[in-house]
């Protein structure tokens, strides 16, 4: 996990007299699970915007696979690799788990909605579709309609449309949100079961899932990369204890 997958170098991002990511530098290397952590408002959403291309960036670059991709479209970054989850996703909630990520697969291969019914019986679809569920894990559910599902199997399906798109860098909107604690372990085990096969970047508060998921962290306090390092480097560092974990001198 030597090489750089996602290069970001001195990024600003204002929103009037807002500094929403200021300076910024981070990297992810291929392979490994990066965390970014940070209190509400320190610019998580923003950063992640400028990566997946919601947001252009006012200075700075964004290199991905060595590709400068500050003024590419969303679809041209999807379609070299990225892949952002727990967004608000278009589920097809009267058709199976199962007929979801056919789909997903069957739009990836450049087919239209339109061979939708041939998606769900197709075994060139079907086949790879009940892999991905599986490492999702949702291999016992793939038959069951997603108004059926719960609020953390919508989560884990969502996973598997974004692993649908053979994702370069998957890029996590906190995987944990909303998640009881049994439905958060059953995500981090389905997430650990995909490290070393997809690069990860993970926006996540849930700090046990942070430290059981991540090779290395960074704390964004207020559009600053304040610390980058491993978990028991982020936990030993007094600047981010004070700044984030609450645990510094008042």
């Amino acid at each position: 996990m030597t090489d750089s997958l996602l290069a970001i170098s001195n990024l600003v991002k204002h929103f009037g007299g807002v500094h929403a990511t200021d300076d910024v530098s981070l990297d992810v290397r291929e392979g490994e699970i990066h965390a970014l952590i940070g209190p509400n408002g320190a610019g998580k959403t923003t950063l992640i915007g400028q990566i997946i291309g919601e947001l252009t960036p006012d200075a700075g670059s964004i290199l991905f696979n060595t590709e400068r991709f500050n003024d590419l479209p969303v679809p041209a970054r999807v379609s070299r690799g990225l892949a952002r989850t727990f967004q608000i996703t278009q589920l097809l909630r009267e058709e199976t788990a199962l007929a979801n990520v056919a789909l997903a697969i069957q739009v990836r291969q450049g087919h239209s909605f339109s061979f939708f019914r041939d998606a769900r019986k197709d075994p060139s679809l079907i086949e790879p579709a009940l892999k991905i569920l599986g490492d999702a894990g949702l291999s016992q559910r793939a038959h069951v309609e997603v108004a059926e599902l719960s609020h953390g199997e919508h989560k884990q399906l969502e996973l598997a449309l974004a692993l649908a798109t053979q994702p370069k860098l998957l890029l996590l909107d906190e995987p944990m949100a909303g998640l009881g604690a049994a439905e958060s372990r059953e995500m981090t085990e389905a997430l650990l079961a995909l490290k070393g096969r997809v690069t990860m970047l993970l926006v996540e508060h849930d700090m046990e899932a942070v430290f059981a998921l991540a090779d290395r962290i960074s704390v964004l306090v207020y559009g600053r990369i304040i610390a980058t390092g491993t978990s028991a480097e982020i936990q030993a560092n007094a600047e981010v204890r004070a700044a984030y974990l609450g645990e510094g001198d008042a």
